[in-house]
């Protein structure tokens, strides 16, 4: 299980106390098994939150993402001499 980030715990941690605090005030209980139902549904409630909120991508992720470019390794040169020799002529050829 992957550990929670900042925003993940904030957002956990308001509904928890929000929660408990709402549903103490609308069901008005005054007994202790009340109040510990509430606490452990404001608990779940407020893990559920934190879970379903989504973590932050990486940054290198998100770059090739925006981009639409997936990065290819370059091929290693494995030709003869006499392919690198034809090569290179090409490319003066081809610049001006």
């Amino acid at each position: 299980m992957p550990r929670p980030n900042a925003a993940q715990l904030a957002y956990g941690s308001c509904t928890v106390i929000l929660s408990t605090l709402a549903m103490l005030l609308l069901s008005q209980t005054s007994s202790g098994l009340g109040i510990a139902v509430i606490a452990l549904a404001a608990l779940a409630l407020g893990l559920l939150v934190a879970m379903t909120v989504p973590a932050p991508k990486s940054a290198s992720a998100a770059a090739g993402r925006s981009t639409g470019r997936q990065h290819v390794p370059a091929r290693r040169a494995t030709a003869s001499v006499g392919a690198a020799a034809a090569t290179k002529s090409v490319r003066e050829t081809a610049n001006p």
